[in-house]
C-alpha cells in the first residue's frame, strides 16, 4: 500500500504511526510511504488564503496522486481537509484515535506566563497564522499583536527562539515572534511538548473541526484498500469526524472562516460545541447540542442550523476573500 504524505516532521511521524498499526492489524499488507512536498511547504511566507487555504496548500496535490491512481491513500491531518466542498470519488477510509484537541502556547525562552498575563498582551506578539487562533487571542488580549507566522511545528518553534523574523509575500518582514498558538497534539508528534506553558481549554479557545484527528483517504471504489484501513479506523474518532466536518458543510464555511467545533463522546451520547468568530474576535456566535453519538450527521447538521439561526453566515460572508 503506497500512502502519501507531507515532508514535515510532523506529518512523517503521523503517516509512520499509520504504518505501524496496519502492519500490526494486516501483517501482509506491505505500506510504502511516499513523501510530497505541497505548495504550502514549498512556500514559508505567502498566507494560506493564497493556495485556496490549507486544502490547497496541504491536501491538494497528494489528493490528486489518489485521484490519478499513483497512491492507494493519502495521510492528512484533518483540520487541514476543507470541510464545505465535496471531493467525488474519495473517502475517508479510517481516521486514528483523536490526539489531544486543545490549542497550546509556546512563549519565547525568556519569558513567562506571568509576564504575559501582568501586560495583559500589550507589548507582545504572537504568531499564528490559523484566522481561528488570532481570534479567540484576541478576545483573551485584547492589546496583543498577531503576526502572521509559518512553518512546520519544529520550524516555527525554532523561529522564535531564534529571534528570526517572517518573512512575508511580495516583500517585508514581521517579528520576532514573542509567543506561539500552535495544535498540542502538533508539538507531542515533533517532541516539543516540553515547551508548552499554557493548554486553552475548550472555553478559552474551542478547537478547529477535526483537530488532533489524523485521516486516511483513498479512492471511493478501491475496495481492498478500503478493507485494509477498516482494520485501523478509531469508531469515536471517525463520529466526531462526521459531526464536526458536518457543521463546515452546512455552513460553507470558508479558509478565511474563523470557525471552530468540538465534539466528546460519553457513552451512547456525544456533546458538540461550534462557533464562528469574526477576525477581530468582537463577535463571536457559539451554539451547542447533545444526542445520539452513533447520528453524527444528524447532531453537527442541528449545531449548524442553531449558528446560521443566530446569525453565523453574515458573519461568514463578511469575512469571505473578494
Amino acid at each position: 500500500m503506497r500512502i502519501g504524505t507531507r515532508k514535515s516532521a510532523m506529518a512523517l511521524a503521523q503517516t509512520e504511526e499509520i504504518a505501524r498499526r496496519m502492519t500490526a492489524a494486516s501483517p501482509n499488507v506491505e505500506v510504502e510511504i511516499v513523501k510530497f512536498e505541497t505548495r504550502g511547504d514549498s512556500d514559508q511566507t505567502s498566507k494560506l488564503l493564497s493556495h485556496g487555504g490549507k486544502g490547497g496548500a496541504f491536501v491538494a496535490e497528494i489528493r490528486q496522486a489518489v485521484i490519478a491512481g499513483k497512491l492507494h491513500a493519502a495521510m492528512h491531518s484533518l483540520k487541514d481537509m476543507p470541510g464545505n466542498e465535496d471531493t467525488p470519488g474519495l473517502v475517508i477510509g479510517a481516521t486514528l484515535a483523536r490526539d489531544p484537541a486543545t490549542d497550546a502556547l509556546v512563549l519565547r525562552k525568556d519569558l513567562s506566563l506571568d509576564d504575559l498575563k501582568r501586560s495583559k498582551g500589550k507589548g507582545f506578539k504572537i504568531g499564528t497564522n490559523a484566522v481561528r487562533r488570532a481570534a479567540y487571542v484576541r478576545r483573551l488580549f485584547p492589546e496583543i499583536e498577531v503576526i502572521h507566522f509559518r512553518g512546520a511545528a519544529d520550524t516555527r518553534v525554532r523561529k522564535l527562539d531564534g529571534g528570526e523574523m517572517q518573512r512575508l509575500a511580495g516583500g517585508g518582514e514581521v517579528g520576532p515572534a514573542d509567543a506561539l498558538i500552535m495544535a498540542r497534539s502538533g508539538l507531542e508528534r515533533v517532541g516539543l511538548a516540553d515547551r508548552i506553558v499554557h493548554d486553552f481549554s475548550p472555553q478559552e479557545m474551542l478547537p478547529s473541526v477535526g483537530q488532533g484527528i489524523v485521516a486516511v483517504e483513498c479512492a471511493a471504489n478501491d475496495w481492498q484498500t478500503r478493507l485494509n484501513l477498516s482494520s485501523i479506523d478509531d469508531p469515536a474518532a471517525h463520529l466526531s469526524a462526521d459531526a464536526e466536518r458536518e457543521v463546515l458543510w452546512i455552513l460553507n464555511g470558508h479558509c478565511n472562516s474563523p470557525i471552530a467545533g468540538f465534539s466528546t463522546i460519553n457513552g451512547s451520547e456525544m456533546s458538540l460545541t461550534a462557533s464562528v468568530l469574526d477576525e477581530q474576535g468582537g463577535h463571536l456566535i457559539e451554539a451547542t447540542r447533545s444526542g445520539p453519538a452513533n447520528k453524527p450527521r444528524e447532531l453537527g447538521r442541528a449545531v449548524a442550523f442553531d449558528l446560521l439561526h443566530k446569525g453565523a453566515a453574515e458573519i461568514i460572508e463578511r469575512s469571505r476573500p473578494v
